[in-house]
């Protein structure tokens, strides 16, 4: 009895270090959530052309090579470098949030020109005249090169949620979070590559019900993908926008913390009702108007300027 008694007491301790592990991995996970919904949205197109049944395999490959990216190759570099040179995260973190607002930022300026620009995935600049294998190896490989970068900012994000923890811990915890958000993502990347032939399935049944929801989800698909490259460039512009504005705190040049905590304070005291809701958008309003600052500054930096120059 007191041998089971030990092992109840063992199991209680395991559960709730999980539980903690679980709690930190999904606050960890949550920060990056900017650049995990621009991820949702780029993967797609590297398995448009392709035969549907290469499709799913397809993103298979590219998954578990985002694993390797953060397990093997960024999760050692991020731990040893936050154990010996603890002072290097932050700047590191505002460094990837500049990036973020940058890669938001261009977005917009190709939006605004009317074209979509290739910088977040070099890989898909010029249309290879690949065919059959060779051109999945291409695009599976410029796949996993262009999630490295993503990878990075999601495991350094995390990272900056569990800095105070233990060595351990946050090995388990980011490894957690690895695991989570490509299961996640890619997840849901192989549901909207195989929503067309959903679609397209139901809408060749028998049923009226099922054919009417396969034209919806054929129909709808496009408009669900804009949304998402909509609301990844929004996010993508809030969260490093967030990011540098923390950093900049961290560094004690807090008026811009001050401004953001000023002006989300005040619209939250104006809509009591709703003061929790509103605050939030206030703040994430004006940490993305941040962000679109910013990110337009480097835009600018490597666009325009050097475009002025070539003019002279």
């Amino acid at each position: 009895m007191a041998l089971l008694d030990d092992v109840a007491t063992i199991a209680k301790v395991a559960a709730a270090s999980l539980d903690d592990v679980g709690a930190a991995a999904g606050k960890a996970g949550a920060k990056a959530i900017g650049v995990v919904v621009d991820d949702t949205a780029v993967t797609p197109s590297y398995v448009a052309g392709f035969a549907a049944e290469r499709e799913l395999p397809i993103i298979k490959r590219i998954a578990l090579g985002s694993l390797r990216n953060k397990i093997v190759f960024i999760l050692p570099a991020i731990m040893l470098l936050s154990e010996f040179l603890p002072a290097a995260m932050e700047p590191l973190l505002m460094v990837g949030g500049v990036y973020l607002c940058f890669e938001g930022a261009e977005k917009v300026y190709e939006a605004a020109l009317g074209h979509s620009g290739a910088h977040a995935s070099p890989d898909r600049a010029e249309p290879r005249p690949l065919s059959g294998k060779a051109h999945e190896e291409a695009m599976v490989s410029g796949a996993i090169r262009t999630d490295f970068i993503l990878s990075a900012e999601i495991m350094v994000i995390a990272l900056a949620e569990v800095a105070t923890q233990p060595f351990a811990s946050r090995a388990i915890v980011l490894v957690v979070v690895a695991l989570m958000i490509t299961a996640l993502v890619y997840g849901v990347v192989g549901l909207i590559v195989k929503m067309d032939d959903i679609g397209l399935h139901l809408a060749k049944s028998g049923s009226g019900a099922a054919r009417g929801v396969g034209r919806a989800l054929v129909i709808g698909m496009p408009v669900i993908m804009s949304a998402l490259s909509v609301i990844g460039t929004a996010a993508m512009l809030w969260v490093g926008g967030h990011i540098i504005i923390a950093g900049l705190e961290h560094f004690h040049y807090d008026a811009l913390a001050h401004l953001v905590h000023g002006a989300s304070v005040a619209a939250a005291r104006a809509v009591p009702f709703a003061s929790g809701v509103v605050g939030w958008l206030v703040e994430t309003l004006v940490s993305g108007l941040f962000g679109v600052l910013v990110g337009g500054v480097v835009v600018a930096l490597l666009h325009l300027l050097p475009k002025k120059q070539q003019q002279h």
